[in-house]
């Protein structure tokens, strides 16, 4: 049903562009220059045309506006609420222990404690921190000598 109206919907958006396109320039800066002048004759005069143009234009924005108040209602409707945490799965679990004091903290520990799904290389872990031997030290400092 979505479907459907978004495609009458688009329909109603084209139609209501080319109207307007349609419709004679009233300043002297548009297409028909103020000038009066018109390719048609015979079949509709001037106002004629003038007042079939609005009348459509009228009823496309109408139209426009009733499918578009439609389309937002259809799409409240069908949005179910959702909680920012329901991913985490933080409001309907324990706290872990070890006391998380906030929320990143708390996903961080899950983080850890999630086992690596099956066929996926696990995460490289940093290498241990070794410690770096200091250079050897003389026993007593050196002056330079001066040759």
């Amino acid at each position: 049903m979505q479907t459907v109206l978004i495609v009458v919907h688009l329909i109603i958006v084209l139609a209501l562009i080319g109207v307007v396109l349609l419709q004679r320039s009233e300043g002297g800066l548009g297409l028909g220059g103020g000038s009066g002048g018109g390719g048609v004759s015979g079949f509709m005069t001037g106002r004629g045309q003038a007042n079939a143009l609005t009348r459509a234009t009228a009823i496309l924005a109408a139209l426009f506006f009733a499918t578009s108040m439609t389309l937002a209602v259809m799409s409240h409707r069908s949005a179910a609420p959702r909680s920012i945490l329901e991913g985490a799965g933080g409001a309907n679990q324990a706290p872990q222990p070890g006391g998380a004091d906030n929320l990143l903290d708390t996903l961080r520990q899950r983080q850890n404690q999630a086992p690596a799904p099956a066929g996926t290389p696990a995460a490289p872990e940093a290498p241990a921190a070794q410690p770096v031997p200091a250079p050897a030290q003389p026993a007593e400092p050196q002056a330079p000598q001066s040759r």
